[in-house]
């Protein structure tokens, strides 16, 4: 799960990390209230929206006046913002974070992610902060520090203070590096993070050290401990079809095909994926519904698959063990007779009662199109789709 970069910096300030003063507004008007509460001569308007790249997208603006705000504002309220990261589409603007300008001398970037090769948390910083992170890699990736952490004692100050060395801090401001580094630290640990992103951290004018920008994503799987950090959700940022999957307890990915994928595990659902394209064709979607498949389950799944319009067809994927084969065909059954499908389903089960699951299928009366191996499955699925497709396209034709 992401959050938002105000949500971001509130997080880290209650671990001791130092960032600028800012407000958080919904409209023009409050926005330009928000600025007289802060102070200052100059402010920076932010929108906020789960990507990066704002800066280069009209998404960040600087403001000397109330009316400047006002109008920054008003032009961001209600657009779509796309970034390099948001893809077409873009993401919505709903608010705003009015933040009181600072003078920078120079910027940092700083990263805290999971390292699988290490299994540890490792630091990831630069002294050529402001950019994205891939953009160091490929341009200076001499400039690029790498520090792993040592779960059994956390991150210790010597560990900071060669972190802060190696980035040709100067002294007097090593004891603020270490401070915010620790704080860091102890923000991914103690929230169950899976990222923490300050990009760009600035040292000040008058020699602060200041997290300018912040990211933070969690562990969706962690959540339950953590009901505070759950209520920060925004579903207006997420891909509505995954979001409907959460609330409902399904692993959803969206994606640009046209044959929906409704598989149990996740091992099994990328095998799907990748013999579908082999087969010529191209998933619409990511779809494990877990090791629990009852027929109410299964039902909820078409329905989430069905909602996508650009889904022509449907591929249930099922290797039973803790499910069983007869479950999920009822569940098909179910479906397919509530929702009055009316495109090919294409249905492959193996395993625990498989025999009885077939038997439910083929007893049905519906047009269900059953498979017995996976690139059997595929292969028909994509047929009955090209199929579909060109039956469509010569209705049309006759019109």
């Amino acid at each position: 799960m992401d959050i938002h970069e105000y949500q971001a910096k509130e997080i880290l300030s209650n671990f001791g990390v130092a960032v600028p003063s800012g407000a958080l507004a919904y409209s023009p008007e409050q926005a330009a209230y928000r600025a007289r509460e802060l102070g200052g001569e100059k402010w920076i308007v932010k929108a906020q929206v789960h990507a990066g790249g704002r800066g280069k997208a009209g998404g960040v603006k600087l403001c000397g006046t109330e009316g400047e705000i006002y109008e920054a504002c008003d032009g961001m309220f209600g657009r779509k913002l796309v970034t390099h990261q948001t893809g077409p589409e873009g993401k919505g603007i709903y608010r705003v974070y009015v933040e009181s300008a600072v003078a920078i001398d120079r910027e940092i970037y700083l990263g805290l992610v999971l390292d699988r090769s290490s299994q540890r948390v490792m630091i990831v910083a630069s002294s050529e902060g402001g950019m994205e992170i891939e953009d160091i890699s490929a341009e200076r990736p001499e400039s690029i520090v790498r520090s792993t952490v040592e779960p059994a004692v956390g991150l210790q100050e010597f560990q900071a203070r060669e972190i802060a060395f190696a980035l040709g801090l100067d002294p007097a401001l090593t004891q603020q590096m270490v401070r915010t580094l620790q704080g860091c630290y102890r923000a991914f640990r103690e929230c169950d993070a899976t990222m923490v992103e300050i990009n760009p951290l600035v040292v000040t004018g008058d020699n602060r050290v200041l997290a300018l920008d912040a990211k933070m994503s969690f562990d969706d799987n962690a959540l339950f401990r953590h009901p505070q950090i759950s209520e920060l959700r925004d579903k207006s940022q997420e891909d509505p079809r995954e979001s409907r999957a959460a609330d409902r307890g399904l692993s959803y990915v969206g994606l640009e095909g046209s044959i929906g994928c409704i598989v149990n595990g996740a091992g099994l659902a990328m095998a799907t994926m990748d013999t579908i394209k082999l087969a010529g064709g191209e998933p619409a979607n990511f779809l494990d519904i877990g090791g629990g498949a009852s027929p109410e389950r299964v039902a909820k799944a078409f329905r989430l698959v069905l909602s996508d319009t650009n889904v022509q067809a449907v591929l249930v994927n099922i290797f039973a063990g803790i499910n069983r084969c007869d479950w999920v065909a009822e569940g098909v059954v179910q479906a397919l007779k509530e929702l009055q499908i009316d495109m090919p389903v294409v249905v492959r089960l193996a395993g625990t009662n498989v025999e009885e699951g077939q038997k439910i299928l083929a007893q049905s009366g519906l047009p269900i199109i059953r498979a017995t191996t996976l690139i059997e499955a595929a292969e028909r699925a994509v047929g009955a789709w090209r199929n579909d497709l060109s039956q469509n396209t010569k209705v049309r034709a006759v019109k």
